[in-house]
């Protein structure tokens, strides 16, 4: 289910965007839920309890926190999901840029313009869903992580590190074995030591006691554990000729 954030200090405006966004789930036969806020602090105060959201709906002029200021907010949870603009003012359009703003939308909001609005929005959500990717809390807030970018992953102590084709690392609070539970899914990773986890999608040379990846990073491997890492490597480069 499609979870919409909607923030918007003026009832009549807020009750008129879930009216349309209603019936736009009914139009779209789309399984999705609004969750409306009439100022930016709650937004932020839900957001702090833990609460996601796939798509942002903000106003931009309210009392106190301004739209922008609330997506600066929202972006140190959440990097990755769709934030619209909807103003009676387009002063702030430049602005809207700096937060990756999807769109910036004019009052008064129309049936029509809102449908293609959502439309052109849930397609991008579509094909991004579409690629295989995983969810992270990372210190810097909620990111999603496409499988064909990462790399290798590590534990040091009580941080999982994600090492991406770009060489960013993002830093995490979890247990390494619910991460290697979780990506045990992909055929394309495997563990050749208790605190490494490699796609082998990046693998470049496999010796006794390392694994060299396409990035130059050298990954200890386990004792016994390379005739296996070289089976399985095997196996998945037949599988994907």
């Amino acid at each position: 289910m499609l979870q919409l954030a909607v923030c918007d200090d003026n009832m009549d405006e807020l009750s008129n965007m879930v009216q349309l966004i209603n019936l736009y789930r009914t139009s779209r036969n789309i399984d999705c839920e609004c969750v409306v806020f009439t100022s930016g602090i709650e937004l932020i105060s839900a957001l702090e309890t833990g609460e996601q959201f796939n798509i942002y709906c903000l106003d931009i002029i309210m009392p106190g926190l301004m739209g922008i200021d609330v997506a600066k907010e929202v972006r140190a949870f959440d990097k990755a999901s769709p934030i619209l603009f909807f103003t009676s003012s387009p002063e702030f359009a430049l602005e809207s840029y700096s937060v990756r703003a999807i769109n910036y939308v004019l009052k008064p909001v129309s049936k029509e313009k809102l449908f293609d609005t959502l439309d052109e929005v849930i397609e991008q959500l579509n094909i991004e869903k579409a690629e295989d990717s995983v969810i992270v809390k990372s210190k810097v807030g909620i990111q999603k992580l496409l499988i064909s970018n990462l790399v290798f992953i590590e534990v040091i102590g009580r941080k999982v590190l994600y090492h991406l084709l770009s060489g960013k690392v993002v830093e995490c609070l979890e247990s390494f074995s619910s991460v290697c539970d979780q990506l045990s899914n992909y055929e394309c990773f495997f563990k050749p030591h208790r605190s490494y986890l490699v796609n082998m999608k990046y693998v470049n040379t496999i010796e006794n006691h390392q694994v060299t990846l396409q990035t130059l990073s050298v990954i200890p491997v386990a004792q016994g554990k390379a005739k296996v890492f070289k089976e399985q490597y095997l196996a998945y480069q037949m599988e994907g000729e």
